[in-house]
């Protein structure tokens, strides 16, 4: 395997640099190993043997810099003024309170070595091993789950010269800093795609997409030909980052690439009928949106001809654009390479964002690892996603909208932190936030309201200790008002797209699912407050590291903490006031995780350090919160769903988690231990919500012996045979302004009732049709109210549907010429499964192609449908 290939030839300088390269290349060789399940036993054991060799010395280097930076010793010397603390902020472990750091250098302390390797070729080797390691790493999975090695190549090509190198360059040129090489490819990927997309955009529009082009071309040109800019093309100075830091990063992002193999790839093959009978319902209409955006600016609803796309589809132009270019299908693209890199970036940019907060490097990796893990603590047994389900890890790859906008959020709130102290005046960085806010926009429709919330909150903060406005936050506050407005009244129509003001109303939605009840039963009142009770003490649970700001209470009203209290507020506050058919008001609350998580993370670090509790303390508190988030669930045994009548037995593990910290609590006044038993209970209590996603992990791999996902027997039979090649043959042999109609409308396997989410054929030919699925139509949602199921809803326009249903149904030269004249169909795509018996379809369109149990009629001109003779049979 590729991986293996890449260990062994790099083996000997992995000796040379010591310990850490060893323990990543053994953890990665085993986890390709056990994901192929394929292959001689031996490259896993003498993994594990790297590792248990490395493991020691990794573990003295880790905990060195985590006791260093526990006991608070000096990292850092530089001149300290007493200016406007707005103007800059200052790491948790200073000791004064109004100051902001200037002309920052690292020392060093006696006996410890700088954060580097020796010069020459083992140092350049050394920054580029993490990189080179988990690339190898994910092409070997991409390979083994079907990928060909052409499609991964062309897609880095493109992704490298198109995307992330132009970024680069732009970002060196307009938000200059010390920062490591991660920091700037991540800041480079994300820049780029924003440029992208303000390029292929009218591109498409124009009906020359390949001029997206233009883009990178000018950018290298320019940055060739002006000499103040050619400066760019090198490096400047980087952030001293710990040796370990580098690689933690790459084991997160080579961690996701194993789940992501793991939970998606080997559940959605790439191969017909296997990929309908295991994807996730929204595959089809994701893909059928890249195709969509590939061929129609502005982009209409494909599934249902002349319906708008009021919807947040800047993702799909972006992978449009990326199959355009590098000539790779949409499938794979969605399902396999597109994602990936968004990932990546995302936790590098996560972490920066993250040491920039809490000036802590352990800190910024501890934040990203609780983002991917954040949840309301779910103390009960079973499967029960309402708590814990969600977030960049569970959605990236079920919801690449939220992905996108996710990753493009993080530089936003990086730069407003900039521009909210330092950097004001800045007007280069002020350009980046808009280009940014404009990409975000039609990105993700949750975004912009969050980084409202946080704007005004950073605003009012700032009124009230100083009586003063901030104008940087009022004009970042403006410029996110002025996109959020062009969002919804310009791309998204003013439609709410279901959207409702309901408070509490997903509180019934967890009550349905704790009770396995149907929708249309109202649950009683007093359970509702019930459920609602315990929902938001689960999130109490795991904001509770936040306290410990209170610690130093100056540390609330920083502007940055400010910004991402808000989010993460607005994120919660979302789910409690609004409901959507879909749940998708979620979204506001997963992407607020990482807000939450970096602020939480450093409430923690801020009170640990302030009371000055010995690491040792500490991890035991930590364990003793680990042992509850388990021993909790375990003793009381509920396992949804339970009967309306019994739900009250939710609420008793709840009961005794509160009776368990108030114990605490009073312990910590009895002996009067102050600041260090209270930040012991906040530690416990910490273990228990914010990783509150792994716990629920843990329980559902040791009672299921893994996550296995699978289609029922009756739905595997339902799926087709041929569908890909039919559509694939109507792709290619017709024009992408064609209308196709088709005889599937409904889920196959779903059809009593209907589930209107069927939407394959206009995926795979990339064509509009009359009328395939209509869930997701904006009249469709519009029409939802809460008790109902809107992929259950009828087709709202009856008569185009009997016109649509009669030429398949009842095929005479007067319903196929109402298809073709009235509506202008050009195709049929037929699952010949549902003609009535002795069909006379083929004597009024012509057959072109058929493919196991699917066949492609083209209709002919009007002038052309054929008429029976009299007398000729029926």
């Amino acid at each position: 395997m590729l991986a293996l290939v890449l260990s062994g030839l790099l083996l000997v300088l992995l000796f040379r640099l010591g310990a850490l390269p060893m323990l990543a290349l053994g953890l990665m060789v085993m986890a390709v190993n056990a994901m192929t399940r394929r292959g001689p036993l031996w490259p896993a054991m003498v993994a594990l043997g790297m590792t248990v060799a490395a493991g020691r010395l990794l573990a003295s280097a880790l905990a060195h810099d985590l006791v260093r930076e526990w006991q608070g010793l000096p990292q850092w010397r530089g001149s300290w003024t007493r200016d406007d603390p707005q103007r800059g902020h200052t790491p948790f472990m200073a000791t004064s309170q109004q100051g902001s750091l200037t002309n920052v250098q690292p020392t060093w302390l006696p006996g410890q070595r700088e954060h580097s390797v020796r010069s020459g070729w083992a140092r350049r080797a050394f920054d580029w091993l993490p990189g080179v390691l988990t690339l190898g790493f994910t092409a070997a999975v991409l390979n083994r789950y079907g990928v060909s090695v052409s499609d991964m190549a062309f897609y880095s090509a493109y992704l490298v010269l198109c995307v992330a190198l132009p970024g680069l360059l732009l970002i060196r040129a307009l938000y200059g800093g010390t920062r490591t090489l991660a920091e700037e490819l991540a800041l480079g990927l994300a820049l780029g795609l924003a440029v992208e997309l303000a390029v292929y955009i009218p591109a498409r529009a124009a009906g020359s997409p390949l001029l997206v082009l233009v883009w990178p071309i000018a950018t290298y040109i320019i940055f060739l030909a002006v000499p103040r800019l050619r400066t760019h093309w090198k490096a400047g100075p980087r952030s001293s980052s710990p040796l370990w830091w580098p690689w933690a990063l790459a084991l997160i992002v080579c961690y996701l690439v194993a789940e992501s193999a793991y939970k998606h790839f080997g559940a959605e093959p790439l191969t017909w009928p296997a990929l309908a009978q295991s994807s996730p319902v929204d595959t089809s209409y994701h893909l059928g949106l890249i195709g969509e955006l590939k061929h129609h600016v502005p982009p209409m609803n494909p599934a249902v001809a002349g319906e708008p796309l009021l919807y947040h589809w800047f993702v799909y132009a972006h992978w449009a654009a990326a199959s355009w270019i590098s000539g790779v299908e949409p499938m794979v693209l969605l399902l396999r390479l597109g994602v990936l890199p968004m990932l990546a970036a995302f936790v590098v940019l996560v972490a920066m964002l993250a040491r920039r907060v809490i000036g802590s490097w352990m800190g910024a990796v501890l934040a990203v690892v609780v983002t991917l893990g954040l949840g309301a603590p779910r103390l009960f047994l079973g499967s029960f996603a309402a708590f814990t389900w969600g977030g960049i890890r569970d959605a990236a790859w079920t919801s690449p909208t939220f992905t996108f906008g996710s990753l493009l959020l993080v530089p936003i709130v990086l730069i407003s932190v900039d521009l909210l102290g330092r950097r004001r005046n800045d007007l280069a960085v002020w350009l980046l936030l808009g280009v940014f806010l404009m990409a975000v926009m039609g990105a993700k429709a949750t975004c912009l309201p969050m980084l409202v919330v946080g704007l005004a909150m950073v605003t009012a903060v700032t009124w009230w200790k100083r009586r003063q406005l901030l104008w940087p936050a009022l004009a970042a506050l403006g410029m996110t008002i002025a996109c959020l407005l062009f969002a919804q009244f310009v791309l998204f129509g003013g439609a709410r797209q279901g959207m409702l003001i309901a408070p509490f109303s997903y509180m019934g939605t967890i009550w349905h699912d704790l009770t396995g009840t149907s929708v249309d039963i109202q649950p009683p009142l007093m359970s509702l407050f019930g459920v609602a009770a315990v929902y938001l003490l689960a999130w109490a649970v795991t904001w509770s590291p936040v306290l410990g700001l209170l610690s130093r209470p100056w540390l609330l009203i920083r502007s940055d903490v400010v910004l991402m209290l808000g989010i993460a507020a607005a994120g919660l506050g979302a789910v409690v006031m609004f409901d959507h058919p879909g749940r998708s008001h979620l979204y506001f609350l997963w992407g607020s995780f990482p807000y939450l998580a970096i602020i939480a993370v450093f409430g923690a670090f801020v009170m640990l350090r302030q009371a000055r509790v010995p690491l040792r303390v500490t991890l035991c508190a930590i364990g003793a919160g680990l042992v509850g988030a388990y021993a909790i669930p375990v003793l009381w045994g509920l396992r949804p769903p339970l009967d309306p009548g019994q739900l009250d037995t939710v609420y008793v593990p709840y009961v005794a988690l509160v009776v368990v910290i108030a114990l605490g609590a009073t312990a910590v006044v009895a002996t009067r231990s102050g600041l260090r038993g209270w930040a012991l209970v906040i530690s416990a209590v910490a273990a228990i919500g914010l990783p509150a996603a792994y716990h629920v992990r843990v329980f559902t791999f040791l009672s299921r012996g893994g996550e296995e996902t699978s289609a029922s027997a009756a739905q595997a039979s339902a799926i087709p045979q041929g569908v890909l090649a039919a559509a694939r043959w109507i792709r290619a042999h017709s024009a992408p302004d064609d209308l196709v109609a088709t005889n599937v409308h409904c889920r196959w396997g779903y059809e009593n009732p209907c589930d209107g989410r069927q939407f394959w054929s206009s995926a795979l030919t990339e064509r509009h049709m009359l009328v395939e699925g209509w869930t997701y139509t904006v009249k469709n949602v519009e029409s939802w109210k809460p008790g109902q199921l809107a992929r259950n809803q009828p087709f709202w326009d009856p008569e185009r549907l009997e016109a649509n249903e009669a030429a398949f149904q009842s095929p005479s030269p007067g319903t196929i010429q109402r298809l073709r004249v009235q509506y202008g169909v050009r195709w049929l795509l037929v699952d010949e499964r549902r003609l009535p018996p002795g069909s006379r379809l083929g004597e009024f369109a012509e057959l072109q192609y058929r493919a196991g149990d699917y066949a492609a009629y083209r209709l002919p001109a009007s002038d052309r449908i054929a008429v029976p003779q009299p007398g000729s049979a029926a």
